[in-house]
């Protein structure tokens, strides 16, 4: 029996900024769960607090950054991308083939930025 190949990737996740603390740790945890139950593996999780958009996207100014870099068949990555476009707490995504998980990440978060 031959076992799919796991690729690395780096997924950058914004949640919106105007829920509530319960709501937007459940808004991650389905993340993760969608992940991992396409057959993924979460390796490192780098959360980057709250931020100010570059733009409004759909009347939101300001979200929630997540990194995470995950293990996935390539085969399950159009299946997040559906779940991910269903999902409203979730402003913006973006997937990518990574070669290394960053273990350090430094960003300002909006409060520090003021």
């Amino acid at each position: 029996m031959s076992q799919k190949v796991q690729n690395l990737y780096e997924g950058m996740y914004v949640i919106s900024a105007t829920l509530s603390d319960d709501a937007r740790h459940k808004a991650l945890d389905r993340i993760q769960t969608g992940i991992t139950g396409h057959g993924g593996e979460i390796k490192k999780l780098h959360e980057q607090g709250r931020r100010r958009l570059a733009y409004e996207i759909d009347g939101h100014r300001e979200g929630y950054y997540y990194l995470v870099y995950f293990t996935a068949p390539s085969s399950a990555i159009s299946d997040l991308w559906q779940e991910y476009h269903l999902n409203e707490d979730l402003i913006r995504f973006i997937t990518l083939r990574t070669d290394e998980v960053m273990e350090k990440i430094e960003f300002k978060t909006l409060d520090e930025q003021q």
